[in-house]
């Protein structure tokens, strides 16, 4: 037996060795790959045009690079929809502006679903579209080419100078919808009970666990909402075409699929043609001879690295040194208790985040940029504890993205000055508490549960069995107590009458330009506007640095990424896959509802605007 257990110990130990070595080359290979696969910055040509592909989910917070994107780029894997930054668009769009070299902008593609992020919102794309409009203004071409356009990218594109559909595409942008799932019927079927306290008669968020379709206040908030943000793509693309909102309205509803020459007879597009001859007609504006096989160009993601990420801002003259720093803070996901998982945020983690902020000299002002539709009350409110004592201490701005509801309205309450896009969803001031049990379905399955204890409240968090009348007014108190505090902190940090917070609360959502108009926000403007507003407030006028948090991962987790990435990937998008998306999209949805009390501030989170 000694030399069974010798030699095992042994045969361990290489085994260990060997996976230590493998291991170690795997990062080796990761750094060489990374070594060859670095590139360098594109010069570009003078007289080039910038290439914007729509083909993108184009997020609030910096995307988290990874081996494993990096992997599918040097294998040629890399053809599904890329991630950028917002801000990073907008700079490079409006760098492009100015710069000499570059002759003008051509924009191609059709915008990304979000793949379950809350990237392309309406908040975000406007910022896009404005960014594009300045490129006009310095009287170079924005010239957009579409093979089928839906309503966002018929948002962004309608700003162009020139643009041209295809002969055999459409314009498909009928309006906008929103297509909440109930889960009620499946709970029932499966023997899943579900209990539910709540404030509010909007606050809706708990529908889709007990009942199977729309209640009237629900009903009646989403379709405000959904009037206000159309009203406002309608209003901004009819005037950008040079025709009224009316007969956009008509073209609308009469066609549905709007074909090719409906489209030019109603003026939303300036030219009917084919990709070829549109690239043609860019090698002339060039200067290609039609011998060469494209026009001068540069990729956007190219001139974004050329130029830089407008990190450093700020006059270069005598004095180079910035005054300070204003630290842009993103708040994109739903939040959740502890660290959080990619594209939540962690209460602990962003708190965490924004402590060390407050206590940097160097960072002189803040400016958070929420993009979240909320979760869970304690976590919201372990964000705003240290949102509080920041303000204390320097400016702290908010920039709202397309979504800052519910728990993300709870973190942005306390500042020193509210942005929002029109088409901002924020609001939905109210609380709920949300609980389930699994008696039935166990039961059906022979299974049973029994129960000693001391105390009589000593398994009222059990999902063994629904909970009885007294635990369920021992909740109801603290889920009212939690829509009490939230009411008063609305009222203390917006200046604003405690009653008129209650008439405005309720749980409803409300666009950006509803939420101005009733003290919630105080400017209509985007995330560079915040940050302009943010250094002036601190002092730095135009002399300052800009840092971005959180940072980006950390070693260990892009080589868990890679690992990630390698699984097989299947980018088909047909119509099993959009329902299997959807239905993964959905149920993740619950792993979110971890508050420790099950008491959420968590706007309808079927509110996925179509």
């Amino acid at each position: 037996m000694k030399n069974f257990f010798t030699s095992m110990l042994g045969t361990l130990a290489a085994l260990a060795i060997c996976a230590v070595g493998a291991f170690a080359l795997f990062l080796i290979g990761i750094g060489l790959l990374a070594a060859v696969g670095s590139k360098k910055p594109v010069s570009v040509e003078t007289g080039s045009f910038l290439v914007f592909d729509l083909s993108a989910v184009i997020t609030d917070a910096p995307p988290k690079s990874s081996p494993a994107e990096f992997l599918a780029a040097f294998s040629g894997d890399d053809d599904g929809p890329k991630n950028l930054q917002l801000r990073l668009v907008t700079h490079a769009l409006r760098e492009a502006a100015k710069d000499a070299r570059v002759a003008g902008v051509f924009v191609h593609g059709r915008l990304a679903s979000g793949g379950g992020s809350y990237g392309n919102g309406f908040a975000a794309l406007k910022e896009v579209r404005e960014a594009l409009a300045e490129v006009k203004t310095k009287g170079k071409p924005v010239i957009v080419y579409l093979e089928f356009a839906g309503t966002r990218d018929m948002f962004v594109a309608s700003v162009a100078d020139e643009l041209v559909l295809d002969p055999y595409g459409a314009i498909y942008m009928p309006g906008l919808g929103a297509e909440p799932m109930f889960y009620t019927g499946a709970f029932e079927k499966f023997g899943i009970g579900v209990q539910v306290t709540r404030v509010g008669k909007y606050k809706s968020a708990v529908e889709p666990f007990t009942r199977k379709d729309l209640s009237p206040e629900n009903r009646e908030q989403m379709q405000k909402l959904l009037d206000d943000l159309w009203g406002d793509l309608l209003v901004d693309t009819a005037a950008a075409r040079n025709i009224t909102t009316a007969n956009l309205q008509a073209i609308v509803d009469k066609e549905g699929f709007i074909r090719a020459e409906a489209a030019l007879k109603a003026h939303l597009v300036t030219r009917v043609a084919y990709r070829d001859e549109v690239l043609d007609d860019l090698k002339v504006k060039t200067g290609r001879k039609d011998s060469q096989k494209t026009f001068k160009q540069i990729s956007l993601t190219d001139y974004i690295s050329s130029v830089g990420t407008g990190l450093a801002q700020g006059k270069k003259d005598e004095n180079p040194v910035a005054a300070g720093k204003v630290a842009v803070v993103y708040a994109e996901g739903v939040i959740v208790d502890g660290n959080g998982q990619p594209g939540e945020i962690g209460g602990v983690k962003f708190a965490r985040e924004l402590r060390k902020l407050r206590q940097d000299a160097d960072v002189k002002a803040i400016v958070l940029r929420v993009n979240s539709p909320g979760g869970s009350a304690s976590a919201s409110e372990h964000i705003q504890r240290e949102v509080r004592l920041a303000q204390k201490v320097k400016p702290v701005i908010v920039s709202m993205g397309s979504y800052a509801a519910s728990g993300g309205y709870w973190i942005s309450t306390y500042s020193d000055r509210i942005f929002a896009e029109p088409t901002t969803i924020t609001g939905s001031i109210g609380v709920f508490g949300l609980m389930m049990n699994v008696q039935k379905l166990a039961n059906d399955l022979g299974f049973t549960f029994d129960r000693v204890k001391t105390g009589k409240f000593a398994d009222a968090l059990t999902i063994s069995r629904p909970k009885t009348e007294e635990e369920l007014a021992l909740i109801q108190r603290s889920v009212d107590w939690i829509y009490a505090e939230f009411v008063a902190k609305v009222a203390e940090s917006r200046g604003l009458d405690p009653a008129r917070v209650q008439e405005i609360a309720q749980g409803r959502v409300w666009s950006g330009v509803e939420a101005k108009k009733l003290g919630l926000v105080d400017e209509i403007g985007g995330l560079d506007a915040a940050i302009r507003f943010a250094a002036q407030k601190a002092g730095l006028g135009e002399k300052y640095n800009l840092a971005e948090y959180p940072a980006k991962k950390e070693f260990a987790e892009m080589i868990a990424a890679a690992l990630e990435g390698l699984k097989p990937a299947n980018s088909r998008a047909g119509a099993i896959t959009n329902l299997v998306d959807t239905l993964r999209t959905e149920l993740s949805t619950l792993e979110q509802f971890n508050d420790a009390q099950g008491i959420y501030a968590r706007t309808p989170f079927e509110i996925r605007v179509k």
